[in-house]
This record gives C-alpha cells, sequence and structure tokens, in this order.
C-alpha cells in the first residue's frame, strides 16, 4: 500500500525515507505499512487516522526556531542563536554569548544554555590530517596460531605481529579484525562483527603465560595451567580455546593482586558490562531470555542479582581489564610505524548482549539493521543487530558513540568504521518482518562525523570507512571532505564502462586491498573457491551462471595485468598473485593492505556472507603458523613489492 501524503510528512521528520532507490538505481517506494511499524519503532504512533493526526499536529506545532537537542558547528565559525545564552565549556568554565556563538569556541563537547533550551553544542575540528602513503598487512587476530598461543591467535601474537611487519619488513600499518568483547557462554560467538560490546575487548584474546599472575604463581600452578592448553585442528575451536583459558584464569586469579576485590569500586561501565557476563553464565548469552527483573541494567533485580555474583563479576571484570593491558602492550609494539594499528569497529552489538542491556534506551526495541535487496543478495540482509536510535543520541549529546569510539581508540592508531554508511543512514527492518520489509532512518551524519573526527583527531588516529557496495555519494564527499579514507578493493574498482580500473586511477583518499574477509581470497577467486563454497552451501540458485560469472572476472583480472605490464602464466597460482600484489603497489591510496590469506595461496575465504552453519565462519585459521610466516618466500616477496611503493 503506498504512502499517503500525511504519513509521508510524518515519516520524513523523523528521519524514515518512504523510497529509495536500489543497487539499480531505481526508485522504490517503501510499503506503508512498514513506514508505520518503523516510526512505531521511533515511539511514534500512525497506525489509526486518528493517532496519526495527532502526531502530525506535534510536529506542525513545533517551534521553527527551537534549536535541535545537538547543534553541531565546524570550529572557526559562528553561528546565530535566538537568544543570548551561556555556554559551558567541556573542561567546566562558562561563557556568556550573544546572539551568536563566537568564532573561537574550541573543539569539544559543550552545553548551550539559550532561549529557555539547554543544549548539548559539538564543535567540529577541522578535517582529520591524512596519512602519509604507506602499506601494511590485514588479519584475522583468531586465525593466527604460534608457538606460544593457545590455539587461536592472541594479544601476544598480536604484538609479534606489530613489531616484526614494521622492524623486519618497514610495514606502516596492521588492520586487525573487530577486537570487541563477544558472548562467553553458553557457546563463544564466533563472528567479530556481532560483539556483546564494542566497548570492551575480547578476553578469549589474552595470552596466559604473559600474565603477571602466571609468573607470581608456584611451579605446581604454573603446570597446571600449562596442561589446560588446547590442541590445534584444522578449524579454530573457540569454545575449546575459552574454556581452557577459564580455567587457567581461575586458578591463576588468586596470585594477582592487582585483580578487583569489590564490586562497588569497580568503574560503572565495566561493573555493568562484568554483570552481564556474571548473568549470562547462569542465564544464556540472550538477555531476552532471562528472568523478569533482569531485562535491563537498571531493573529491580540487577542489584541482588550482582550481591549474589559478585565473585563471578569480579572475575568477568579481571578478565576484561586483561585484555584491556595486553592489548596496550600489543599496541605499544607498532610506535614506530608510519600509522600502527588499525582497529576495526563492527555496525552493531548483538541484540542480546551487554550494550544492549546496558544502552538499552540509546537502542531501537525489537528492530534489526541489515541491507535491501540486491544483486548478490536477493532476498535483502538481517545482521540481527539493534540500531542507535537517532532521537536518542541527539539527546543524550551523543554520549553512546562517543565512549564507544573513545574506548575503541584507546589502544589503536587508526579505526575502520565497517559499513560507514551506517552514520548516515541504516536500513531498519522493524520487529516481525523480513529483511526486504524494511525503510531506511536517517542519522545526523553531521554530528555523528563530528563525534567521529574529535575522537580520531584527540587519539592522533586515521579513520577509514568501509563504503563498498551500494553507497550514496554523500558518503565518499563526505569522508573526504572530513579527511577521512574510503576503501578501494580490486575486484570492485571499476570504471563507467564496468571495465576494471587499474590501481593508479584509483582515489588517492582510500584504503586499498585486493579483497576482504567477506569476498574471495586471491587464490580462491582463481580457482572457482567461491563458487564451490556457495553452492556446497546452498546459496546460489543457478551455479552454472556463477561459474560462468567467475570465469569472465578471472579472465578481465588477467588482462587487466597483462594490460599493466605484469604477464602471467594462469597455470601458475603463485605467480599470479604475486603479479596480483605488484599491481597492488601501483595504487595511488595513501594506505595499501594485504592479507596474509591472499599471500600464503589460502583458498577459503574467512567468512561467506549468507551461511550460519554451512560453512565454518570465523572459525578457518591461516596455513602457516606466525613462527614460520616471515620466512615464508611468498610473503617476503609480497612485502618487497609494497614496500617499494614507499
Amino acid at each position: 500500500m503506498p504512502v499517503e501524503p500525511e504519513l509521508f510528512e510524518l515519516a520524513t521528520a523523523h528521519g524514515v525515507a518512504v523510497r529509495y532507490r536500489d543497487a539499480n538505481d531505481d526508485e522504490v517506494e517503501v510499503d506503508r505499512g512498514v513506514v508505520v511499524d518503523v516510526l512505531a519503532a521511533l515511539d511514534v504512533d500512525a497506525a489509526s487516522p486518528g493517532a496519526l493526526a495527532s502526531a502530525l499536529a506535534e510536529v506542525r506545532s513545533a517551534d521553527p526556531d527551537a534549536l535541535p537537542a545537538t547543534l553541531v558547528v565546524d570550529e572557526g565559525a559562528g553561528r546565530t542563536l535566538p537568544a543570548p545564552g551561556t555556554v559551558t565549556l567541556e573542561d567546566g568554565s562558562t561563557r556568556s554569548v550573544g546572539e551568536a556563538l563566537p568564532a573561537d569556541l574550541p573543539v569539544g563537547y559543550h552545553r548551550l544554555a539559550c532561549g529557555g533550551q539547554d543544549v548539548t553544542l559539538i564543535v567540529a575540528p577541522p578535517a582529520l590530517e591524512p596519512p602519509a602513503p604507506t602499506w601494511g598487512w590485514m588479519v584475522q587476530l583468531y586465525a593466527v596460531r604460534s608457538e606460544r598461543s593457545w590455539g587461536c591467535g592472541d594479544y601476544g601474537d598480536l604484538a609479534t605481529l606489530l613489531g616484526r611487519t614494521a622492524s623486519e619488513q618497514g610495514a606502516g600499518a596492521l588492520l586487525v579484525n573487530p577486537l570487541h568483547a563477544l558472548a562467553l557462554a553458553p557457546e563463544v560467538e564466533p563472528s567479530p562483527y556481532s560483539p556483546s560490546s564494542r566497548r570492551f575487548l575480547h578476553p578469549l584474546y589474552v595470552r596466559v603465560p604473559d600474565l603477571p599472575a602466571y609468573a607470581a604463581a608456584p611451579e605446581s600452578v604454573r603446570t597446571s595451567v600449562d596442561a589446560l592448553r588446547p590442541p590445534s585442528g584444522d578449524l579454530v575451536d573457540h569454545d575449546a580455546v575459552w574454556a581452557a583459558k577459564r580455567s587457567a584464569l581461575e586458578l591463576l586469579r588468586p596470585y594477582d593482586t592487582s585483580a578487583p576485590t569489590d564490586v562497588d569500586a569497580l568503574d560503572e561501565e565495566l561493573r555493568d558490562v562484568a554483570t552481564w557476563y556474571a548473568l549470562a553464565e547462569r542465564h544464556g548469552s540472550d538477555l531476552h531470555t532471562w528472568p523478569a527483573g533482569l531485562a535491563h541494567v537498571g531493573d529491580a533485580g540487577v542489584p541482588d542479582a550482582r550481591r549474589e555474583l559478585a565473585d563471578r563479576v569480579l572475575f568477568h571484570a579481571w578478565a576484561l581489564q586483561l585484555a584491556d593491558a595486553q592489548l596496550a602492550a600489543a599496541h605499544a609494539a607498532g610506535a614506530v610505524m608510519a600509522v600502527g594499528l588499525i582497529a576495526d569497529l563492527a555496525v552493531g552489538c548483538s541484540a542480546g548482549g551487554a550494550d544492549a542491556w546496558t544502552l538499552a534506551s540509546a537502542l531501537a526495541r525489537g528492530v534489526t539493521v541489515g541491507a535491501p535487496p540486491d544483486d548478490f543478495n536477493q532476498q535483502g540482509q538481517d545482521w540481527a543487530l539493534p540500531p542507535w536510535r537517532p532521537d536518542a543520541l541527539a539527546a543524550s549529546g551523543y554520549a553512546p558513540l562517543r565512549s564507544m569510539i573513545r574506548g575503541v581508540l584507546r589502544h589503536a592508531d587508526g579505526l575502520r568504521v565497517d559499513h560507514v554508511a551506517g552514520l548516515w543512514r541504516l536500513w531498519w527492518i522493524p520487529p516481525g518482518r523480513g529483511a526486504r520489509e524494511g525503510a531506511y532512518v536517517h542519522y545526523d551524519a553531521r554530528a555523528m562525523l563530528a563525534v567521529v573526527a574529535i575522537e580520531a583527531s584527540r587519539a592522533g588516529a586515521v579513520v577509514v570507512g568501509e563504503d563498498l557496495g551500494t553507497v550514496e555519494p554523500e558518503v565518499t564527499e563526505g569522508l573526504t571532505s572530513h579527511g577521512m579514507l574510503g576503501c578501494a578493493v580490486l575486484w570492485f574498482q571499476r570504471d563507467d564502462d564496468g571495465e576494471l580500473l587499474p590501481p593508479r586511477r584509483w582515489h588517492p583518499d582510500t584504503l586499498a586491498s585486493i579483497s576482504t574477509h567477506d569476498l574471495p581470497t586471491a587464490a580462491g577467486f582463481l580457482a572457482d573457491e567461491h563458487v564451490r563454497a556457495r553452492a556446497e552451501a546452498g546459496v546460489l540458485s543457478d551455479v552454472p551462471a556463477a561459474r560462468e560469472d567467475a570465469a569472465r572476472d578471472r579472465s578481465e583480472l588477467l588482462d587487466l595485468l597483462r594490460s599493466e605490464g605484469f604477464e602471467v602464466d594462469a597455470s601458475d597460482p603463485d605467480a599470479v598473485v604475486l603479479a596480483m600484489h605488484r599491481l597492488l603497489a601501483t595504487a595511488r591510496s595513501r594506505v595499501v593492505l594485504a592479507a596474509f590469506t591472499d599471500v600464503l595461496g589460502d583458498v577459503r575465504q574467512p567468512n561467506l556472507p549468507g551461511t550460519v552453519d554451512a560453512y565454518p565462519n570465523w572459525r578457518i585459521p591461516l596455513s602457516r603458523s606466525l613462527d614460520d610466516l616471515f620466512t615464508d618466500p611468498r610473503v617476503t616477496a609480497v612485502a618487497s613489492a609494497l614496500r617499494a611503493r614507499a
């Protein structure tokens, strides 16, 4: 059913789009019922004619001169105000202002009292300083294994990667998968893009033998701890790794004199997230299945539950602190790099996790985000992650976003924002509807970008926006104007005629790579592994057509290599992969990254979109151990090729 003018006006006032352009640039009308459901998720009732009229009357009666809940201005720019007022600066000092904001207000988060209103005032910094051209690596940390790690990569392995790629290869950057805290009980969540909390780090990556408590423990205890180390298998067994590390931490905790002993003395954010983990041990990692009185951090039953589970709260708080300390140490190992460690930020948090429990008022209840149908996912995508409420963010002065970005950058030199278009708009899927039945909800991109820019400038960090796929031009333009980089991936860079674009013609304000974790590896692309895997998983409707497409894509790539002066023998995959990286080295992009999965000839990609159990997503280790990585001739050849571009 189409949307009538009154509902269109109401939806637009609340940032809900009633139409959008799809991947083919065709205009698609959103069903009226979907618009009503999305408005309901924003606590706007439009379900009946009377309710619609009442909600629209409220919108129309709003004071057109009223300030927004969060006002954003650029540094050095003034703004007319409805009346004189007072600015309370971030440092607590106050300034009286006339009917215009002065141009000398400092960058940061302030308060403005004016004309009976008290709003957040964000002064955005100038464009970030882009990094000097450099190169480096990208890696899934869990996939790394060494002689000292326990079944999967850890923060110690990350320190080795940062230190050795910098000192031995001259690399300037290392991009790692999101290190967010994931669910641990009853099973460990394997996907780094479905975090329980984006503000804290994953304890699974703690290296047990590096802990001060391990050094302080008696030899008999260390022997017992050593015996817990799980064996390595063909796949990473997240559950077995955590079971071993949890047992080891239980044994070592008495020997850490710095371990917290008083729940009430914990930082509030840490206490609340640790409380969620303690409750999840008892009730499972989906808060929607918890008993009454525990559904939100502020519910009546939480204080008693926290007291009852105090020891488990303290254990999880300690584990989160250990993760933070070890990432800090790893981060320091990359201090000499031109850029350093680039942290990945997932687009959302688990609907049943710690952030959903502690930040519920800032999230839309029951709604999930995803993507509308396109050529790759004809039914659309539902990522099962709740979105921020734009109105709640504005009312809070974007405090949850500020805290999250600050936390991710605490031990990082760069930030990759997954699905960066989400700073502008997100595809909301209302409760009870499928992925096709959604609508775009718009955010104040100026405010969102200002927060990212402030936190990045304070951390001295580079920002990269993952702007692949169907992205509005304003996204890429907005990133560029703020001194942030976009992404350039070899498979996707094409000219207006649809031909593969040589890297020497890519936009310089990008982070360049051959592939991503959701796409075929270089060797997998050459061997049609991505077709075989999707066919076996049952996510291809026409396998022969997919094979034809893959053959055409492969032929295009080989033609591009040859046209750019790289003569290759298609029957020698290692030679083709090296030529691909030499081609990548010609990119104008400021940062060029290679993936170890590509260089080592691994055929399985880390994640196969559209699958859950039909493919071993987020469990595939690298084919070579970290101990052998730096002597592998394929790695040294690619490092040499990329180093030459600098």
